[in-house]
C-alpha cells in the first residue's frame, strides 16, 4: 500500500482549495435569483435549487476545474454522498465544512494518540563550552548510572548525569608538556564512544584521532593518532563480542573512508614504547607498522568528491554506507572488499545526514532540500515516500525501531516524528531555546542527535551550546498487537456505498473505517450508555446506521457526522439481536422479547419513534429469536430462535409463509446464530438460496419449491 497512490480526495484539499470553494459555494447559482419584471409583472421568481446549493454535477464540475484530472470521478461522487446528509441531493457550503472539520477531528484524535514525545523538554546551558557549538552527545553506559559526555567545538568535555545536570568538565590540553606550544589548535569534528574498551575517540581539523580513557569517570588521554592522509570528517564504531577485534572508521574531507581494526582490545590499544616522557603517547599513521599486533588498517580512498557527511558499518553483509554533499555520490553501500555491487544514490544537493535499520530493510536521509526521504537498501534510484514538511535544512534523522517511528531535526530547532507504515507526521516539536533570536539562526554542530532506548527512552538534542533531553513513551509489548477497539469486538458491518467498514465492541463504541487507508473516519463512543452494542444494520438508502443494544435501545445514526437521527421506543428492554431495513423508512427488529417489532419513520418527524407490536401473523416463537434476515426480491423474512425453529415469513401479509423447521422435541437444542440470504440466487428455484448456522455447522436450505437442507458442512 502506497498512500501517495491511495490519497482520499478529502486529503488533496489545501487552504487556498477552501479558500477558492467557500467563494464558488457562496455566488453559485446567484445569477438566477432574478425578479420577473416582464409584462409588468413584479413577482420574485426564485430557482427552485436556492442559492449556494450544488447538485452532484455541479459539484463534480467544480472539483475537475479544481484539480483538473479525471482521476478523482469517484471519489467526487462518493465525497459528494459523504457531504449530502439530508439526502436531498444537495450540498451547501456549510454541509461540506461540518464534514471537513470532523475529518480533520479525527485526524488529530488519532495522531495525539500515539504521542511519543511526553512533557516539555529539559533545556541545558553547556557553559563551559565557551559559547561554541556541541559537536556531538554521547551515553556512558560502563557505569550503572547511565551518563553523557557533551565534545564542544572546541575541544571541551562536560560530563551529565542521568537528568541531564553537570557533573565536570574537562579541556582538552592545548600545550604540550614537552615544549610548552600550543598543540591543540583545531576544531572536533567529531566524536565517537568505545564501550568495550571505555574510551571516547575524538576527531579534529588538525588530522588527528585522540583517544581518552573514561573508565575512572576521569578523562586522560592516552595516546594520538597523528598525522592522518586527510582531515577526518565523520567516525564510526563497531565491536562484537567482549575480547574480539572491532572497527573504528572515519571518512575524510576528501571523500575517502578508513577502517582501523582494532585487534586486542582487551589487551591494550597501541605498543607502548619506553619513553619516559608525561603526556599522552604519539603514534604517526607511517609508524602503524609498528603496531601490527595491535592494529589492521585499510582506506578506501575517492568513494565521493566531497567530504563524508555520516558514515556506517553494516555487520555481517561487512556493508559501508557513506553520505556526502555530492549530488554525484550523495550516499553510496559498498562492501569492504570491493568485490560486490556498489549503489550510488544521486541527489541535487547530496546527504547531509542517514540512518539505516536492517530489521526494517529501510535507509533514512535527510539533507539541504528540506525533505526526509525513505528508501529501499537496493533501490537507489527511487524512494518509497518523501516527507517534505520541513521549512529549513535536515541536520539529523534517526530510526526509532521499537515504535516504527522516524525521528527528524532541522535547522530552525524543529523537531518530527514520523510513522513509517503511514508516512504520516505524527507529532511536531518546535524546541524554545534561550539562545534563538528571531531571524538569526545559531551555528550547530553536525550531529544533534543522541537516542537513547530502553530503559531510560530518551532523546537528546543539542543547538549550539544548549543541549534539551525530551522524554519519550514508554514502549508497551502488548503495542504489537494491533486492535480496533479497547474490547472485544460484538459486530461487523461493511457499507459498498461509502466504501467504510463498521465494527462495534462491547464497551459500546462503534467506529467506521475506511476500506482502502485503514483510516478511522468516525468514533462514537458510549453510544448507547455502557451496553454491549449487538448489532448493526443499514437503512435502505446505506447513507444511515442502525445499532442495537443488549438493553433493547435501538438509535439511528448519520455515518459521516455521527448525528444521532432517531431512538426507536424499547420494547420490554430486551436485547436486540438483529435489525432489518425492511423498505424506505421502515425498520424491523428481533430479540429476546421473542417479538416481530416494526418501525416506521416516514411521517416521525421527532426524535423518538414508537414501537408497533402489532404484527399481523402473531408472535410465534417461544423462544428468543436470535437472528433474522429479509430477501426483498422475494418478499419473505426468515426468523430463528435459540430452540432451532426457523420460521418463513410474507412481508407484505405478515403472515407466516411456512415452516423451515419446527421447534425440536428434544431437550437440547441447537441455537441458530446466525441467517443469510444468497440475494442474487433468490430467482432460481433448484438450489440454496439460505445459510444458517447453527452450533458451528453451516447449513444450505432451499424455500421452493419445499423447504429442506441441500447440504451442511
Amino acid at each position: 500500500f502506497d498512500r501517495s497512490d491511495n490519497m482520499r480526495l478529502e486529503e488533496k484539499f489545501r487552504l487556498d482549495d477552501l479558500l477558492l470553494l467557500e467563494d464558488i459555494f457562496a455566488n453559485h447559482n446567484r445569477h438566477e435569483e432574478v425578479t420577473e419584471e416582464m409584462a409588468g409583472r413584479r413577482k420574485a421568481a426564485l430557482s427552485p435549487q436556492r442559492v449556494g446549493n450544488m447538485t452532484l454535477k455541479e459539484f463534480r464540475k467544480v472539483l475537475f476545474d479544481l484539480f483538473g484530472s479525471r482521476f478523482w470521478d469517484d471519489g467526487m461522487e462518493l465525497l459528494f454522498n459523504k457531504v449530502d446528509t439530508s439526502c436531498d441531493g444537495y450540498i451547501d457550503w456549510s454541509e461540506f465544512c461540518t464534514y471537513m472539520l470532523l475529518q480533520y477531528k479525527e485526524r488529530d484524535y488519532m495522531m495525539t494518540q500515539r504521542v511519543t514525545i511526553l512533557g516539555e523538554p529539559v533545556v541545558r546551558l553547556c557553559a563551559p563550552s565557551k559559547q561554541e557549538p556541541v559537536s556531538r552527545i554521547l551515553a556512558i553506559s560502563n557505569l550503572p548510572p547511565l551518563w553523557f559526555i557533551s565534545v564542544s567545538k572546541g575541544g571541551v568535555f562536560t560530563a551529565w548525569d542521568g537528568g541531564l545536570h553537570p557533573l565536570k568538565s574537562w579541556e582538552i590540553s592545548s600545550h604540550s608538556p614537552q615544549t610548552g606550544k600550543r598543540r591543540f589548535k583545531s576544531w572536533v569534528t567529531d566524536a565517537i564512544y568505545l564501550p568495550d574498551v571505555h574510551r571516547i575517540t575524538v576527531a579534529t581539523t588538525s588530522r588527528n584521532l585522540h583517544f581518552f580513557n573514561i573508565s575512572t569517570m576521569n578523562i586522560l588521554e592516552e595516546f594520538c593518532l597523528c598525522a592522518l592522509q586527510h582531515v577526518p570528517t565523520c567516525l564510526s564504531y563497531w565491536h562484537k563480542a567482549p575480547g574480539s577485534s572491532s572497527l573504528l572508521l572515519w571518512g575524510d574531507e576528501k571523500g575517502g573512508v578508513s577502517l582501523l581494526w582494532l585487534l586486542k582490545p582487551n589487551s591494550g590499544l597501541y605498543e607502548k614504547s619506553f619513553s619516559q616522557q608525561p603526556g599522552p603517547e604519539k603514534i604517526y599513521m607511517q609508524e602503524l607498522g609498528h603496531h601490527s599486533s595491535f592494529f589492521s588498517y585499510q582506506s578506501i580512498p575517492n568513494i565521493h568528491s566531497e567530504p563524508v557527511t555520516r558514515l556506517m558499518y553494516v555487520p555481517g553483509q561487512d556493508l559501508i554506507i557513506s553520505a556526502s554533499g555530492s549530488s554525484q555520490t550523495s550516499l553510496v553501500i559498498m562492501d569492504i572488499a570491493g568485490q560486490g555491487r556498489v549503489y550510488t544514490w544521486k541527489m541535487s544537493k547530496g546527504v547531509q545526514c542517514f540512518d539505516y535499520c536492517k530489521a526494517m530493510n529501510l535507509l533514512v536521509t535527510g539533507g539541504l532540500d528540506h525533505s526526509v526521504r525513505l528508501w529501499n537498501q537496493y533501490v537507489p534510484s527511487h524512494p518509497t515516500a518523501v516527507l517534505s514538511e520541513h521549512a529549513m535544512p535536515i541536520l539529523d534523522v534517526v530510526i526509532y525501531e521499537p515504535l516504527r517511528q522516524i525521528f527528524s531535526y532541522s535547522k530552525d530547532s524543529v523537531l518530527k516524528v514520523w510513522d513509517i507504515s503511514s508516512h504520516s507526521c505524527l507529532q511536531t516539536l518546535v524546541l524554545k531555546y534561550p539562545c534563538i533570536q528571531p531571524g538569526r539562526i545559531q551555528e550547530q554542530g553536525h550531529f544533534p542527535f543522541l537516542l537513547v532506548p530502553s530503559p531510560s527512552n530518551c532523546l537528546l538534542v543539542s543547538y549550539s551550546n544548549y543541549i534539551a533531553m525530551l522524554k519519550l513513551a514508554q514502549i508497551n509489548p502488548n503495542d504489537d498487537i494491533i486492535v480496533t477497539h479497547e474490547a472485544p469486538l460484538s459486530a461487523v458491518l461493511y457499507n459498498g456505498f461509502f466504501h467504510q467498514v463498521v465494527t462495534a465492541s462491547e464497551d459500546s463504541s462503534i467506529a467506521v473505517w475506511d476500506v482502502e487507508t485503514g483510516d478511522k473516519c468516525l468514533l462514537l463512543n458510549n453510544a448507547h450508555g455502557q451496553e454491549e452494542v449487538t448489532c448493526l444494520a443499514l437503512d435502505a438508502s446505506r447513507r444511515n446506521l442502525v445499532s442495537g443494544a443488549q438493553d433493547g435501545t435501538i438509535k439511528i445514526w448519520n455515518m459521516q457526522n455521527g448525528h444521532n437521527l432517531h431512538r426507536l421506543q424499547t420494547v420490554e428492554g430486551s436485547e436486540v439481536t438483529c435489525v432489518l431495513a425492511l423498505r424506505e423508512q421502515t425498520f424491523l427488529s428481533v430479540g429476546w422479547n421473542r417479538k416481530i417489532i416494526t418501525y416506521d419513520i416516514t411521517q416521525s418527524k421527532n426524535m423518538y419513534v414508537p414501537a408497533n407490536e402489532s404484527w399481523k401473523g402473531g408472535h410465534v416463537h417461544t423462544n428468543d429469536i436470535m437472528a433474522a434476515d429479509y430477501c426483498p426480491s422475494l418478499g419473505l423474512l426468515v426468523t430463528a430462535s435459540f430452540d432451532g425453529e426457523m420460521i418463513v415469513w410474507n412481508v407484505e401479509t405478515q403472515k407466516l409463509y411456512r415452516y423451515l423447521r419446527r421447534r425440536p422435541a428434544n431437550s437440547c437444542p441447537t441455537p441458530v446464530d446466525r441467517l443469510l440470504f444468497l440475494q442474487n440466487r433468490a430467482a432460481r428455484r433448484d438450489v440454496a438460496i439460505l445459510l444458517s448456522v447453527e452450533g458451528g455447522v453451516l447449513y444450505w436450505w432451499t424455500i421452493f419449491p419445499a423447504a429442506s437442507i441441500l447440504g451442511h458442512c
